[in-house]
């Protein structure tokens, strides 16, 4: 007998050996047609699949969230099955479901165009209305290199020639077969509202080495409802686009000639760059931290003995050799921070250290997935390391993530989800020690009463961690911030302390960023406020603008007074008309906007204007300055 488990709770028991489509034959037919596959003993299985005796099987619903990846492999199907029919001599690669969408990868005989979108979707179409269904073959290696060879499939020959499996499954539907895994949906006819969204260039397994193939990237829905609202949030997303944006705004730049992956940071989103690191180091300061320094570069032998050239070599930078020794790059901080711990024996009464660095590090990053200051090679890490001991840790912990959210909020992140990842197989440390800084992690997240998932067996092989993700203003999820033990560095740098007894301990070692790095920390910043800061991280927060020229002078002294008041100010005195130029301050979303005419001349006041509520009327200097003081001190 089966276990079938239906979407209102109740079991049941029904019999075995038939295929899911039977097994579903007796179901309402309201619920019957919502169904897609089934999760059968944990996997998802199609429907034409046999169900073994004794399993236990879910429906799969439309509603259920792991059904649009089904769906949208059996589109990546769909769209291969198109270009086979309209482009010949093509080679197949590969073609998964992703987080929005899905794509596959071609190897064709010229560049595809737009247009070419366009005839791959009334194709595709076409397929959908021919309701094929998807049919699952088994066969063996040998049988499957035949049937590749057969089809001219150098990419998939290559693929199943790697394979270990004793059994191989393809998927057909139409005139069209594809190695697959599966599962895919019953027929083609479900695959309704779906759009192609771009091309891209993809090497073949990632290798610029090897084959450069063509990427076409797709979505797809169970109803055109859902497609709309997705097309419609991608819209608004490229509207938010920190790239554009960056450059609309003048605020930073990459240039092939410096090398991809290397930020310059213009004149304005220097004054950005530096609000944030003001900011950072007084509430480091006001929490007990204090500020290091470290090289840009250290010795091969330092990295040697932390295990980054052991695991992480292909990622650092060799810099140069000196005096017969090869110096490298550092990718992260935390090795030079415990050379300063051990720069000097320590007592059990020194701790805690809380030690942090605004530390440039270089990383190597393949250039296909580089991606304006979300995925850079170079960056600065809002970097902290937290030294203490066994009875110290569990506040600690507390501490730190408190202020972690502290300083999120104060960036108007309101939204949090956390992650606690735990002690996986492999892994260095003593388990009564993971076990308290496990127990110390989750005990400062419930304390702080935010969702949190636990993800078992994933932390770092060298100790736990709390990964948080913050929800931006289209409910995008980033990860900025990590809580990451650390049992590995200590025992190879044989850190210790003087404890009360006179012995010498090993202190716990704490991993610690808050915003992650200031340049993917800034382009959360530009998407998430649509470039449109809020006044105390606004590059310009008041733009003067004189009507006339006569009113030059005035507009002038008004500037100094701002710029001797602390506020980020610019005059525009250009010849041009005064609509035009409030225009062009609002499209620099520059938030207060101060007019002087012969009036407000005369009298010595000012027209404001503001970037969210318009015109404001005519006010005196100190009552404008009072208000824009209130707005920076309450991060509005």
């Amino acid at each position: 007998m089966i276990k079938l488990k239906l979407p209102d709770g109740s079991d049941h028991q029904v019999r075995g050996g038939v295929s899911g489509k039977e097994l579903i034959s007796g179901l309402d037919s309201s619920l019957k047609k919502e169904v897609i596959c089934l999760n059968v003993n944990g996997e998802l299985t199609d429907l034409s699949a046999l169900i073994p005796e004794g399993a236990e099987v879910c429906l799969v619903l439309r509603s259920d969230p792991e059904a649009l990846g089904v769906l949208r492999h059996s589109a990546a199907h769909i769209m291969a099955q198109a270009v086979k029919r309209i482009f010949t001599d093509v080679k197949l690669a590969i073609g998964p479901a992703i987080e929005h969408g899905f794509y596959y990868d071609f190897e064709l005989p010229r560049p595809l165009t737009p247009e070419d979108l366009a005839e791959i979707e009334a194709e595709m179409k076409k397929i959908v209305k021919e309701d094929l269904p998807f049919t699952r073959t088994v066969i063996s290696q040998e049988e499957a290199l035949k049937l590749v060879r057969k089809n001219g499939e150098k990419f998939k020959e290559e693929l199943v020639s790697e394979l270990s499996d004793q059994e191989i499954t393809f998927y057909q539907q139409g005139e069209f077969i594809d190695l697959c895994r599966g599962p895919h949906l019953p027929s083609t006819r479900y695959v309704k509202a779906f759009k192609l969204m771009s091309i891209a260039g993809a090497y073949w397994r990632g290798d610029s080495s090897r084959e450069m193939l063509q990427r076409i990237y797709g979505t797809a829905y169970f109803n055109k409802e859902d497609l709309e609202e997705h097309l419609r949030f991608l819209e608004e997303a490229a509207k938010r686009d920190h790239r554009k944006l960056g450059r609309d705004l003048d605020l930073f730049s990459t240039d092939e000639q410096i090398g991809a992956g290397l930020v310059l940071w213009h004149p304005k989103g220097g004054r950005i760059r530096q609000v944030i690191e003001d900011f950072w180091r007084e509430e480091h300061r006001k929490n007990g931290y204090e500020l290091v320094y470290t090289p840009h570069l250290g010795r091969g032998t330092l990295w040697e003995r932390s295990g980054h050239l052991g695991f992480y070599r292909e990622n650092m930078y060799s810099a140069m050799e000196i005096d017969g020794q090869e110096y490298l790059i550092k990718p992260m901080n935390c090795p030079f921070h415990i050379e300063i711990y051990k720069s000097r024996s320590r007592s059990y009464r020194e701790l805690p250290f809380r030690w942090a660095e605004l530390g440039t590090v270089y990383r190597y990053e393949r250039s296909g997935v580089l991606h304006g200051l979300l995925r850079v090679r170079g960056f600065t890490q809002d970097d902290a390391h937290i030294f203490c001991r066994p009875d110290q840790m569990p506040e600690e912990i507390d501490r730190v993530l408190d202020f972690c959210l502290s300083i999120l909020k104060a960036f108007g992140f309101k939204d949090f989800k956390l992650y606690l990842a735990t002690r996986p197989e492999k892994s260095v440390g003593l388990e009564e020690r993971w076990e308290a800084a496990t127990a110390a992690l989750r005990a400062a997240i419930e304390k702080a009463g935010l969702p949190f998932e636990v993800d078992e067996g994933g932390g770092a092989f060298y100790g736990p961690k709390i990964d948080l993700k913050i929800t931006d203003a289209l409910g995008r999820e980033w990860q900025c911030s990590t809580i990451q033990f650390d049992f590995n560095e200590p025992e190879r740098f044989e850190m210790s302390y003087k404890g009360s007894d006179s012995q010498d301990h090993q202190p716990y070692m704490i991993h610690r960023a808050l915003l992650g790095s200031l340049e993917r920390f800034f382009g959360i910043l530009i998407e998430n406020y649509e470039g449109a800061f809020p006044l105390w991280l606004a590059p310009v927060q008041a733009i003067i603008l004189p009507v006339l020229p006569t009113n030059l002078e005035y507009a002038g002294e008004i500037y100094n007074w701002l710029q001797a008041k602390g506020i980020r100010a610019e005059l525009d005195g250009r010849n041009e008309k005064i609509g035009y130029r409030i225009r062009e301050a609002q499209m620099q979303k520059i938030p207060y906007m101060l007019v002087v005419g012969e009036k407000e001349t005369a009298a010595g006041e000012i027209a404001v204007r503001t970037r969210k509520d318009g015109d404001l009327g005519v006010w005196d200097r100190e009552s404008l300055l009072a208000r824009m003081f209130e707005e920076i001190e309450n991060k509005l």
